[in-house]
């Protein structure tokens, strides 16, 4: 018997690209069932993250079109992370394996099957990683190496070049229903889980409709949120600037002594750098345990992830 897939598109305004996806992803679902590859009993199953425009109007109207498609609206935006997390919680009831995507379709979706022949060849999850980044500008392509090397130097693991393109087994995402941390970084997250892995590689398609939303300010607090939700390396770190600071400090002051012994005045300035360089640092290192303190009272309150407004299959309820 063929294996249910559903593949997992959390959506937040994509009224733009919406049509061309359901369009690519509906050709796909069917010729994989056609192929006895998956179960026609196989689903899409798009996330409205909160959208302000006409996503979720679009959604019913093909859930009304096609029983293909399928889908739940959260009650706010929830985040990426937790549209992904809230699509695979309510899909593995009634799946076998989960493929989770973008639903800009930037990710190839010809990867898919790929995907599906590493899986019957026994992969509990594969990742699919961009071939190059060569569409890319080169200051993302500099900041995406430097992000990466960064991570590994804090012990995180990664697969580079890897973002939200995964499939993974039911018992797989049963087990990352295990993990109970508001602050959710799934790229990191689900290496941890151990289970025989492999890589698909694809080409990154440029968008054709609407505008990415991963903007600079966007990646820049993921890159945030990946590091202080996996790593203690950075406020460890701030013990050794410390150290290095008060080895800076009395370096300073044996030299004002040996030129005031010599007869020769030291200057204001060496003060003022002096003060400026603690006084950053000294703010610098309250902002870095702060990110660690707030995380730590988020994940104390146990507020839930996110909250199901609305489905559109009674069998989510």
């Amino acid at each position: 018997m063929s294996n249910i897939l559903y593949l997992v598109i959390p959506c937040y305004n994509e009224e733009d690209v919406l049509p061309q996806t359901a369009v690519q992803v509906e050709k796909k679902m069917t010729s994989l069932m056609e192929s006895n590859i998956i179960s026609p009993d196989s689903k899409v199953l798009f996330i409205d993250d909160g959208s302000t425009d006409e996503t979720w109007s679009m959604i019913r109207q093909l859930y009304d079109e096609n029983k293909l498609f399928t889908a739940i609206r959260l009650a706010h935006n929830s985040g990426e992370q937790n549209a992904y997390f809230a699509g695979m919680m309510t899909a593995v009831e009634h799946a076998d394996v989960i493929i989770t995507i973008d639903a800009d379709l930037q990710d190839d979706i010809n990867a898919v099957d790929d995907m599906l022949r590493a899986y019957s060849e026994g992969y509990e999850i594969v990742y699919g990683v961009r071939a190059s980044r060569k569409n890319e500008s080169f200051f993302i392509r500099a900041t995406a190496a430097l992000f990466y090397k960064l991570m590994k130097i804090l012990g995180t693991e990664l697969i580079p070049n890897h973002s939200q393109y995964r499939l993974m087994s039911r018992r797989a995402v049963l087990a990352l229903a295990d993990y109970g941390e508001v602050n959710l970084f799934l790229p990191a997250l689900v290496p941890l889980l151990g289970f025989k892995n492999t890589k698909v590689y694809h080409e990154r398609i440029p968008r054709t409709e609407g505008r990415s939303k991963y903007s600079v300010k966007r990646l820049f607090l993921l890159a945030i949120q990946a590091i202080t939700s996996f790593s203690l390396a950075p406020i460890r770190l701030l013990n050794w600037v410390g150290v290095l600071f008060l080895l800076v400090a009395a370096g300073l002051a044996v030299f004002s002594i040996v030129r005031a012994v010599t007869g020769q005045t030291t200057g204001w300035l060496w003060v003022l750098s002096s003060v400026w360089a603690v006084g950053g640092m000294t703010v610098l290192s309250l902002g870095v345990a702060g990110e660690y303190v707030g995380k730590t009272y988020v994940e104390s309150k146990r507020r839930p992830r996110y909250i199901i407004q609305e489905n559109l299959n009674d069998d989510f309820s």
